[in-house]
């Protein structure tokens, strides 16, 4: 896939999810280049913001699997994604 092709494509899941969730296109552009950098994206804000309808409607457009975790004050995404341990006999 070339590059217009890629901005095309990229554009018409943005348009999509924009349909189903109010958010700002740069908030959609920006998640949308962590999916594709194959990165994580911590979606942060306060209660009733469309985080979860956001992140469910970005894996219906890409047809991705979808899963919750709700974190709390005493929880950090490493506790959820695990550490390295170096192992010396290794």
């Amino acid at each position: 896939m070339d590059v217009p092709d890629a901005a095309d494509a990229c554009s018409r899941v943005i348009d999509e999810i924009g349909a189903a969730v109010v958010a700002d296109r740069e908030f959609l552009e920006r998640v949308t280049l962590g999916i594709i950098a194959r990165g994580h994206v911590l979606l942060e804000d306060v209660p009733g913001t469309g985080k979860t309808l956001s992140a469910r409607s970005f894996a219906t457009a890409l047809g991705l699997e979808f899963s919750r975790i709700q974190f709390t004050p005493d929880l950090l995404p490493a506790d959820v994604t695990g550490t390295n341990v170096f192992d010396e006999r290794d």
